[in-house]
């Protein structure tokens, strides 16, 4: 158990079944072409065989077998690097590996709805760019006025109301404001970037539990859950459809402040578009931000 940046304990234990699901489904995605293997006129599957991806890690291949089993020993961080290394992962998936296993890599601590000073300023010094503060789950913890009249407002809802992935799963009427092109694009990026959330936390996380639980009840979430893809969101672009000033195009980028685990979201203009005109006629006079907790 390791102390997260809130003061809460975090369960730092092998989650064995994650660990095993990962790996296969990890295997199942590298080509053989990708690690310099020929591909052979018998090959069953399009992936990696467990004997490769022992090979390629320098470890016996019943030792892998035992781990795509959800048995044996717990690996240690060297070997999870190995592993890394021959699966081609991510350094998002290769963080993620290392927390299933129960060790902790080099990355930020988890914090709580506190909002640190820091982004708090922040946020105060952007009167033209619509900014928000989300928590590591998904949660709107602050917005400024610009954000607000994009976006809506909803650092004030309670439970699940604030969080953009309960809402885009579980409420049709949040997904009305994108494209439906773009639908499917967003729901893996929501799924992927919690996954890496909820494995920084740890299995034994109540909070990060129950948000999983509920959404699992959603089916579209849960085919993508199962994928087990990992990656942390920091930057895209989106396209909004406001009400108002119609289509908006934005550049989503996103500043990690790792010792509390949340991040400042800027919504800003791609060059060349017609986007700061219109965000103009959303600009209210003065700017203010909320937020989710009295006293931030």
């Amino acid at each position: 158990m390791v102390s997260g940046g809130s003061g809460r304990m975090i369960s730092m234990t092998i989650d064995r079944r994650e660990l095993a699901d990962f790996l296969r489904r990890s295997r199942d995605r590298v080509r053989p072409s990708d690690v310099g293997l020929a591909a052979g006129p018998r090959r069953r599957t399009a992936g990696l065989r467990r004997e490769e991806v022992a090979q390629l890690a320098g470890m016996s291949a019943d030792y892998y077998m035992r781990m795509e089993q959800a048995r044996g020993p717990q690996p240690s961080p060297q070997i999870l690097s190995s592993l890394a290394r021959a699966l081609r992962l991510s350094d998002d998936e290769r963080d993620h590996l290392h927390l299933l296993a129960g060790h902790r890599p080099p990355a930020g601590r988890v914090g709580g709805d506190q909002v640190g000073a820091g982004l708090l300023h922040l946020l105060d010094q952007l009167p033209g760019t619509a900014a928000q503060v989300l928590g590591d789950l998904g949660d709107v913890l602050a917005q400024n006025d610009l954000a607000r009249s994009l976006l809506g407002g909803v650092c004030t809802v309670s439970e699940h109301g604030r969080n953009v992935i309960w809402r885009w799963f579980a409420d049709p009427a949040a997904r009305e404001a994108y494209p439906p092109e773009e639908h499917d694009h967003y729901s893996r990026l929501h799924v992927a970037d919690l996954r890496a959330a909820v494995a920084r936390r740890g299995a034994a996380d109540p909070v990060a539990a129950r948000l999983v639980d509920r959404l699992r009840e959603v089916e579209e979430f849960a085919a993508l859950w199962d994928l087990h893809e990992v990656a942390v969101r920091r930057r895209s672009r989106m396209r909004v459809v406001h009400p108002v000033v119609g289509p908006v195009d934005l550049d989503c980028q996103v500043l990690l402040a790792q010792e509390e685990d949340q991040r400042l979201v800027l919504f800003t203009p791609p060059p060349g578009s017609d986007t700061a005109d219109r965000l103009a006629l959303l600009r209210p006079v003065g700017t203010r931000r909320s937020h989710a907790e009295a006293g931030v």
